[in-house]
């Protein structure tokens, strides 16, 4: 099996696991990523996510051999974007898998290697990124004729600004780790062989604090994006109203008791 899900508390980490071809996507891995993100959306122990590729690649992109010899390798794959399930029951996928699922909990990026084509669409629908020094993203397929579908030119832009993106995408170069990291690409830069050791770390950490609050702060950078700034905070407040009711006041009463006084958050 190309993925395979290993669980450490509220932790779970996503594992695609294609070594010989560098973890790039075929349809198989592609449904089996889909079902673990899934799973792990609608698990109530399941806080945090890490999406790892195993063989020292994060993912280089969809497998051009195996849509050389599938002319209709895309025709299968459930769309609109902004509906959870088609009339079938069928969840959206994207040709990477889960790039057009819209989960309610974080996901971790753990990048070694290539994270290209594809596979660089796949790291940014991911919510952080951590790249290990030898890491790279890259729209490598702009040499083979094969457009971003699957949410590159949507996310990218978003996250680096407009003509960042566009150099990144009509050049088609390497942006290795150091760089992407100073145009906020990435959100770390770990040692070789350490970005999955740190994203389960990163993802301990978020998964410690009160849950309805966490998601809802996530929730809320999401849904503002194309709002007015009016309506964005309108949003906001609605969005975050009942996550206090859920969280907050019993915080409060913890805060009020003794705990995190000054910034000992060790035992909350």
């Amino acid at each position: 099996m190309s993925v395979r899900v290993e669980k450490n508390g509220h932790v779970w980490t996503v594992i695609h696991s294609r070594a010989q071809a560098r973890n790039a996507m075929d349809p198989a891995s592609a449904e089996a990523l889909v079902a673990a993100f899934v799973a792990f959306d609608r698990d109530p122990q399941a806080a945090v996510a890490v999406l790892w590729g195993e063989g020292g690649a994060f993912c280089a992109g969809f497998d051009l051999k195996h849509a050389a010899n599938n002319s209709s390798a895309l025709d299968d794959i459930a769309y609109p974007l902004d509906e959870r399930a088609a009339p079938n029951g069928q969840l959206p996928r994207g040709p990477m898998g889960p790039t057009r699922l819209e989960l309610d909990k974080p996901v971790i990026a753990a990048i070694a290697g290539p994270a290209v084509a594809g596979g660089f669409e796949l790291a940014l629908w991911c919510d952080v990124r951590v790249m290990e020094e030898s890491a790279y993203f890259g729209v490598y397929c702009r040499r083979w004729g094969v457009p971003l579908i699957d949410g590159g030119t949507v996310r990218l832009p978003r996250i680096v600004g407009t003509g960042r993106a566009l150099e990144i995408i009509l050049t088609g170069r390497k942006v290795p780790a150091e760089e992407a990291l100073r145009i906020n690409l990435c959100e770390q830069v770990v040692p070789e062989g350490r970005s999955r050791e740190n994203a389960e770390a990163m993802a301990k950490e978020i998964a410690r604090f009160p849950q309805a609050c966490t998601r809802a702060d996530r929730r809320s950078v999401y849904m503002q994006q194309g709002l007015s700034l009016r309506e964005a905070m309108r949003k906001e407040w609605y969005n975050g109203v009942p996550a206090f009711h859920a969280d907050g006041a019993a915080g409060a009463a913890r805060f009020a008791s003794g705990k995190g006084r000054h910034g000992d958050f060790g035992n909350l």
